[in-house]
């Protein structure tokens, strides 16, 4: 790839809202003439932020792999390097163009070597910077945003042939699921992401999503189901849901009503040789009643909830649009517990948002200490450009921030080992997938996420064992495998 970024080689900004799908053939294909056959060339994929992103990188991966790419570790041997970005964190921007410089150095190597390297940037950073990347980093070719990935082989080849920059961060019409091959079979994999719904409407002031992923939208329930079947199919025992707003979801069936989470997880738990089921992230208001029973009713549905509620203060959650107030969460988490008493949650919690008093972060130390967390997320408010939070004159001090940062983590630190703590003596179904770093240790994931370790043969990755918990560090347990014991298909332990 060869950037000429003035001149009339100068960056194009793409709006065409549907470019002709290229076929996709699987040991090789034909673009723009050029034969290429598979695996001929390397990709090499770096992932930044939230599960969505982890998702998003897959499918890009599957959509270029039909046209003779295959994915690599090593950077310096790729021929197209992606970064896919994420821009709700500070300075998101600033660590891809630090990313960039490293990139740059590779590109002018491989290009002494007679070698061209393409250089996509991907995600919510390409969406809201769009044409800034261009104008501060030449060595880009492609900067694509989150809903058109799925026509990144086809603008690699138009970056290339055409010698100019290309820009693709409008929101188009089409599917961009409907242009996406099949999902392949991954080796040594239990687990997957699959994304149902993206986007959200609830445009709370601290948050980029809304402008970078754009509104919500739902993908159709037929189209779901037949990703979850190949996922299965291929080995997949545990399927994790992913929105912005995932208990937002209302796709439309098949006999066109329109279905919620609910309804999707009850349909997925049919599916023989699924045994787990997770979703995230979810908002208060759109936690249902019947999404409830469903924690409730359905054993496949892993007792693990991660809902953020941000602040503990009224006023604060009104300022950020939330759209509820610090009891309704606690009056909304009474209820979910009640149908799932061994239900743990999980949160989101940003502290120094702006105008936030002293009062009014002790009232969330206080909801933390009322509801209870087995784990969470805490952060600085940073502001994001383009944020109505962002123009409030009243900006907390960094170093007031810090210290209140430092108190909340302190207690969410405390309840995460009080919980890893109460897990000892207990007996889990753990879902083992990877080898531990010591030699004959194998780790896994229990119902609410921990890793746990144990000593035993890595013929038992892949499946659900019995587990006794023995041991309690901060992050992680460690236990021993239950003899006698099985897994019904229900999840439920049963004892010799």
């Amino acid at each position: 790839f060869h950037n000429r970024a003035n001149g009339p080689n100068r960056p194009v900004t793409l709006m065409e809202p549907n470019l002709d799908k290229m076929s996709q053939k699987t040991q090789a294909d034909e673009v723009g003439g050029e034969k290429i056959m598979a695996g001929s060339k390397k990709v090499f994929i770096k992932t930044y932020g939230c599960q969505m992103n982890v998702y998003d990188s897959e499918r890009m991966g599957d959509a270029l792999q039909p046209y003779g790419y295959s994915e690599t570790r090593n950077i310096d041997e790729a021929d197209l390097i992606v970064l896919n970005t994420c821009h709700i964190r500070e300075k998101a921007a600033e660590k891809v163009y630090s990313e960039l410089g490293r990139v740059r150095q590779i590109k002018v190597a491989r290009r002494a070597e007679g070698k061209s390297t393409g250089v996509v940037i991907a995600g919510c950073v390409a969406q809201a910077e769009g044409q800034e990347i261009i104008a501060r980093a030449p060595v880009v070719d492609l900067v694509i945003g989150p809903q058109n990935y799925h026509r990144m082989p086809e603008l690699i080849f138009r970056a290339k042939s055409e010698a100019r920059q290309i820009v693709a961060t409008d929101f188009p019409d089409d599917d961009k699921f409907q242009f996406l091959p099949a999902r392949p079979k991954r080796a040594k994999t239990t687990s997957a992401f699959l994304t149902v719904q993206e986007g959200c409407d609830k445009f709370c002031t601290f948050c980029v999503v809304p402008y970078t992923r754009g509104m919500e939208f739902s993908r159709p329930v037929a189209t779901i189901l037949a990703e979850a079947r190949q996922l299965i199919d291929s080995g997949i025992v545990e399927l994790t849901l992913l929105g912005q707003n995932v208990n937002a979801y209302h796709g439309t069936g098949p006999q066109g009503n329109s279905w919620s989470l609910a309804d999707l997880i009850n349909e997925l738990a049919g599916f023989e040789g699924l045994q787990r089921l997770r979703y995230t992230t979810s908002h208060p208001r759109d936690m249902s009643d019947d999404l409830i029973a469903v924690h409730r009713d359905q054993p496949k549905l892993m007792p693990y909830l991660h809902l953020p509620f941000q602040a503990g203060s009224d006023r604060i959650l009104a300022a950020m649009n939330r759209k509820h107030s610090a009891g309704d969460y606690i009056e909304l988490i009474g209820r979910i517990r009640a149908a799932r008493p061994d239900l743990a949650l999980s949160t989101d919690i940003i502290v120094g948002f702006p105008g936030e008093s002293e009062e009014e972060f002790q009232a969330t130390l206080d909801l933390v200490e009322t509801v209870g967390f087995a784990q969470a997320y805490s952060f600085k408010y940073s502001p994001r450009p383009g944020t109505p939070a962002a123009n409030i004159d009243d900006q907390v001090a960094e170093e007031v921030k810090s210290q209140r940062l430092q108190t909340l983590q302190a207690l969410l630190n405390a309840q995460q080992k009080s919980f890893n703590i109460g897990c000892i003596g207990t007996v889990m179904p753990v879902l083992f997938d990877r080898i531990g770093r010591k030699s004959g240790q194998i780790i896994g994931r229990s119902p609410y996420l921990q890793p746990v370790h144990i000593e035993a043969d890595s013929a038992l990755l892949g499946r659900i064992i019995p587990v006794e918990i023995t041991a309690a560090g901060p992050n992680s347990l460690s236990g021993v495998l239950k003899t006698g014991a099985v897994i019904k298909a229900d999840n439920v332990i049963k004892a010799a």
